[in-house]
């Protein structure tokens, strides 16, 4: 029989994941007058907005912003936050397929490209991914013992993220002070002995996929300045005719200017370097990062990089790569190993009826944190019309109460809005009398300490 959806038996959709992704498509659900909803947003860690909390750089606070919009989101009578419940074991595949007329995974793309060269696993080389965690105060991230005893750092890749951790690597303590960096960071950083940082890009300046203004910044930091070799970033005429994104020509004059500059001696510096590929990451003797040995490119008719045969060593002691994010399967849901997505068309998981995708686990790691709204609304489109076209299976146990007893029953300790809003203020306030932005809880253990009385 098909299921008719009421104000007392609404439709209920399970979305696996509180990151933009998430809450954007739980904004669509509450935005469409057609169809009576109810949403659970669930999220593995007690905190929500994930890649806004735990990804955005700690100095970029305009960014964060968006979590006005979100908080009034989770905070609709028809929506609960569910923190601190892991999907595929305090709640399984099938406890959301028996609890939810429909589930949608945004869990975005958690895990990280390698390089695939030697010494890729010594001590001091490590993703992007890892080190950005670290600064943030994820969870996972924050126990690790960061000893910056570095003095030269090479960033593999030229996206806003590799300039987000080169950059935060050479920012005063003081210039930091000023963001929602987690404390045993900024620590960390203020004892630092790192002087240069190499950000490398295989191909020209014309491919680079970072935005200008997180460009410009380098040439803007108190202790730091930009070094680019003319060479590197020389075009020809046709190369120069063939670039028509606007961001990229303003790049390359972001590049000529800095290149152009006199150096002005300050006590660190950010090589960017182009045409330059990671051939091999070399022993100390000790099992750590002592050095990059690196090769010159060219780029072929088709625009790829080619090497040239002629190589150098960077005096590095640590290497973080940067050559993009890969999705994580999720028990029980169809997985496309070779993308790194789960296996869907147009956001409908493959071969499953009442499951959907969105975000970066749909399509990949690409685009901005607004790029995800539209993505989440057509895949809500999509669920929109299976359910009004009688297409979903239907939930045997669809209210709230049946799944705070399946958890109760698994004795998960459900961090609720509520739970998050307790934190919160926390975190701003101890931040306030810090004369910071915020001052943010970084241990599991601690987060759960913080709620609703």
């Amino acid at each position: 029989m098909t299921q008719t959806y009421t104000p007392d038996r609404p439709l209920r959709v399970a979305v696996i994941g509180s990151g933009p992704s998430g809450i954007f498509a739980t904004e669509a659900l509450l935005k469409q007058t057609d169809l009576p909803a109810q949403v659970d947003v669930y999220d593995r860690l007690p905190t929500p907005y994930g890649l806004v909390r735990y990804g955005v750089a700690p100095d970029h606070l305009t960014i964060k912003s968006v979590t006005r919009g979100f908080e009034k989101t989770l905070g609709d009578p028809r929506v609960r936050f569910l923190g601190n419940v892991e999907f595929g074991t305090d709640l399984t595949h099938e406890d959301a397929l028996s609890h939810y007329d429909a589930v949608l995974y945004t869990v975005g793309a958690s895990s990280d490209r390698r390089l695939g060269i030697p010494g890729e696993d010594l001590t001091g080389s490590m993703s992007a991914t890892e080190f950005v965690a670290w600064y943030n105060g994820h969870p996972d991230a924050a126990a690790r013992e960061m000893v910056l005893n570095a003095s030269g750092v090479a960033v593999v890749g030229v996206g806003n993220v590799a300039l987000d951790v080169s950059r935060i690597l050479v920012k005063t303590a003081q210039e930091l002070h000023e963001s929602d960096i987690a404390a045993h960071a900024l620590t960390a950083l203020d004892a630092s002995h790192v002087q240069d940082v190499w950000v490398l890009g295989r191909r020209g300046p014309a491919q680079a996929a970072f935005t200008t203004k997180e460009l410009r910044e380098f040439g803007e930091l108190h202790a730091a300045e930009p070094v680019v070799k003319p060479e590197e970033i020389a075009l020809s005429e046709a190369e120069e005719a063939a670039i028509t994104d606007n961001t990229k020509k303003k790049n390359v004059e972001v590049l000529r200017d800095f290149a152009a500059r006199e150096t002005e001696g300050k006590a660190r510096r950010v090589h960017l370097r182009f045409l330059t590929s990671p051939v091999e990451i070399l022993d100390d003797g000790q099992g750590r990062v002592g050095g990059l040995k690196v090769e010159r490119n060219r780029l072929d008719e088709n625009g790829n990089a080619v090497g040239t045969g002629e190589f150098e060593v960077l005096p590095v002691q640590m290497v973080l790569r940067s050559v993009g994010y890969r999705g994580v399967a999720l028990p029980g849901v169809p997985f496309d190993e070779k993308r790194g997505v789960i296996a869907n068309d147009e956001g409908r998981v493959t071969g499953r009826v009442g499951e959907y995708t969105a975000g970066w686990i749909k399509r990949g790691p690409s685009g901005v944190v607004g790029t995800n709204r539209k993505d989440a609304t057509d895949t809500v489109a999509h669920l929109l019309t299976d359910a009004k076209d009688g297409r979903l299976p239907g939930a045997a146990h669809p209210t709230r109460e049946a799944v705070d007893a399946l958890l109760a029953g698994k004795g998960v300790q459900v961090y609720s809005f509520h739970d998050w809003q307790v934190l919160d203020a926390h975190e701003l306030a101890e931040g306030q009398a810090q004369g910071r932005p915020r001052a943010k809880v970084v241990h599991r253990e601690l987060m759960l300490g913080h709620r609703k009385s």
